[in-house]
């Protein structure tokens, strides 16, 4: 079976524009960071496909990864300067 593996960079920068920047998040930042961080690896692989959707996805243990654009929007709203680092966890 030839089994196609996603196009991760291409679906992260659809991400950004259509979920994030389409939906008002404007913080260049924001957007760079969202477009730098390859949220497959925070999931579990049989979800990788779903990465980059916008609804939160389970990562085990009864916790979920949430989505991208309330990440983005949480981001956004700490009005950050640009020295700091985020976590979300």
């Amino acid at each position: 079976m030839n089994e196609r593996v996603p196009d991760f960079n291409n679906l992260r920068a659809d991400m950004v524009r259509y979920q994030l920047a389409g939906r008002g998040i404007f913080d260049s930042r924001v957007l760079e960071a969202m477009d730098r961080v390859p949220r497959e690896r925070f999931i579990p692989e049989h979800l990788a496909g779903e990465a980059y959707e916008d609804y939160p996805l389970p990562i085990g243990w009864g916790q979920t990864i949430s989505q991208p654009y309330i990440v983005a929007l949480m981001a956004q709203a700490l009005q950050l300067e640009g020295r700091e680092r985020v976590l979300d966890i």
